[in-house]
């Protein structure tokens, strides 16, 4: 199951924690979104893990060098990588964020692992043996009793639980959250950050996780293995057709 991969999303989880008890500085990269040391650090371990254990593979990291699609668009596999996922909860100090790590194989999320280290959950996805969730972590000796496979809850046909914001939504999620009410006798509202969205639908915590704003395929791969890998789907809004990667746009 890729021990090494998720050896290294642990690593850097513990490198980003000893950044996050300290008062660290934030800069913005072009596109105005937020960067730390701790995201440089985490890709710096996660990249030099994925070149020694597989050299064959390539990298497409946030914080590493953006490639063109002309230099990718051969790939048939490759590794994707979100160092920290959810930098603004990371500067917010809620501990709502996660390290990413996605092998994409022709197109599609083949294993994936999320690491929330402030939480210090683990959900590793692996096509062949399923997906799975180990609290407490860094507790090595008892990392086998407290890992479960997923999903941990079944779905309530009377009850429709969907990760969203409960501040502030898009006119397409409202739309959304109001059909779910014509099939529901109550639709719950939960809010989660990162890529714990996704994870929240892999355990059977949430049913659905409308995303209608723009995304980067970092932002997306591992947790859509968690979900797929569980059981669950992830799809185009309102195309039906599975999310797909290493596209040109």
């Amino acid at each position: 199951m890729h021990q090494k991969v998720v050896e290294a999303a642990i690593k850097a989880g513990k490198e980003i924690m000893e950044i996050y008890e300290t008062d660290f500085e934030v800069e913005y990269k072009e596109d105005e979104s937020p960067l730390t040391v701790a995201d440089k650090r985490s890709h710096i371990i996660i990249k030099t893990a994925l070149q020694e254990n597989y050299p064959d593979i390539p990298i497409l990291s946030e914080e590493g060098s953006q490639l063109t699609y002309e230099e990718r668009q051969s790939w048939k596999e490759f590794w994707l990588v979100d160092p920290i996922d959810g930098t603004k909860e990371f500067i917010k100090k809620n501990g709502e964020f996660t390290v990413n790590i996605a092998l994409i194989r022709e197109g599609k999320p083949v294993f994936g692992v999320v690491y929330a280290p402030a939480l210090d959950h683990l959900y590793v996805a692996d096509e062949e043996k399923g997906a799975f969730k180990t609290t407490s972590v860094t507790e090595k000796e008892s990392i086998a009793e407290n890992t479960i496979k997923l999903p941990l809850k079944d779905s309530n046909d009377k009850i429709a639980k969907v990760v969203a914001s409960r501040s502030h939504m898009s006119k397409e999620t409202e739309a959304f959250i109001d059909e779910l009410k014509l099939k529901y006798q109550e639709v719950e509202k939960i809010s989660a950050g990162s890529s714990l969205k996704l994870c929240l639908v892999a355990e059977g915590e949430a049913d659905y996780y409308p995303r209608y704003a723009p995304t980067m395929e970092w932002d997306t791969g591992a947790g859509q293995a968690i979900v797929e890998l569980s059981g669950g789907r992830v799809e185009i809004a309102n195309e039906k057709n599975p999310l797909t990667y290493n596209k040109e746009v």
